[in-house]
């Protein structure tokens, strides 16, 4: 009999909080990031993200300024300290008792998140779900750079990225259960078979009723 697949957007959905941003204030305190004035760029194009109006690519290049000299295997090292350090006691509770639920019924479960790659898998290891979908990033020299490879997996992307996804894994689920908090996932949401909306910003919440989508509080 087939099962269903249980997908999940991850900041502000299985996390409290904007694992991106997260990151961007570990690299401050680490020292990696020396201007101050890093994290009030990192606000306002959050802000803009919140609002659907972020530029991906913009934000990629500021984002990973810091990191483009840095070999692959120092930045990953850095992205687990961080997850174990700042990001693991900040998952929610309901998310955690679910994900054990859902591996305990033999559920698949993807996230696809507009993260960067290296930062969802991470996430995705620690929290128990073993298939992760981030934005790739191409490589140079054993380096990240700050260029898209392939689709993002952001506002309709997402779609596109979670069709390839079953077309590669080809295992013929009986339905798909989506969460998320953000209007950059509507495309999604109308998607899937089934969504649930944590928390969800203020675009979002207002849309259930036309919907038939169920609203959590997640805390």
């Amino acid at each position: 009999m087939a099962k269903p697949l249980y997908v999940f957007d991850m900041d502000e959905t299985l996390i409290n909080g904007d694992c991106a941003m997260i990151w961007n204030e570990f690299l401050l305190e680490k020292g990696i990031v020396q201007d101050s004035k890093f994290l009030s760029e990192d606000k306002r194009l959050m802000e803009l993200y919140s609002q659907g109006k972020l530029d991906m690519d913009e934000y990629l290049e500021f984002a990973m300024a810091p990191l483009l000299d840095m070999q692959k295997e120092d930045v990953d090292a850095l992205v687990d300290e961080c997850v174990e350090t700042h990001i693991l006691d900040r998952q929610f509770g309901e998310s955690r008792a679910l994900i054990q639920q859902l591996k305990k019924d033999d559920i698949d479960m993807l996230i696809i998140s507009a993260t960067v790659t290296f930062i969802v898998e991470a996430v995705a290891r620690r929290i128990g779900i073993k298939h992760a979908l981030g934005i790739d990033l191409a490589e140079n020299n054993g380096r990240y750079t700050a260029k898209i490879e392939g689709i993002p997996s952001y506002r309709e992307g997402k779609v596109v990225r979670l069709e390839q996804w079953l077309s590669e894994n080809n295992h013929g689920y009986s339905s798909i259960h989506f969460y998320t908090d953000s209007i950059n996932d509507l495309a999604l949401c109308e998607h899937a078979d089934y969504a649930y909306l944590i928390n969800p910003c203020p675009r979002l919440a207002v849309l259930p009723k036309r919907h038939n989508w169920t609203t959590l509080n997640w805390s």
